[in-house]
């Protein structure tokens, strides 16, 4: 098994409404994907909730093997996804290991 992590902050131009708005459309972005990538076992995206963090939204997920990641990661949904993320997002953080 393979965990994919990703974190991110929302770029500073954003309210904190457009930013629970923002992490809502990754989150229908997203983890949909799960259902279209053979070896997603899951994709969830998760907003900070706690003054003891340091990123503001985070990606968490798990796959069977490093070709099904490789697979999620070129992926046209993921690929498609990627562009609004990175229209909100900044200081991206990224760990990827096998279990």
């Amino acid at each position: 098994m393979v965990k994919h992590i990703v974190l991110w902050n929302f770029v500073e131009e954003l309210s904190d409404e457009e930013k629970k708005a923002a992490g809502l459309k990754m989150k229908s972005l997203l983890e949909p994907i799960k259902e279209l990538v053979p070896g997603a076992m899951e994709i969830q995206v998760v907003s900070n909730q706690l003054a003891s963090s340091n990123r503001d939204i985070a990606l968490i997920s798990t796959f069977e093997t490093v070709e099904a990641l490789a697979t999620y990661q070129n992926h046209p949904a993921h690929v498609e996804a990627g562009k609004y993320v990175r229209s909100v997002t900044c200081n991206r953080a990224c760990m990827d290991y096998e279990l």
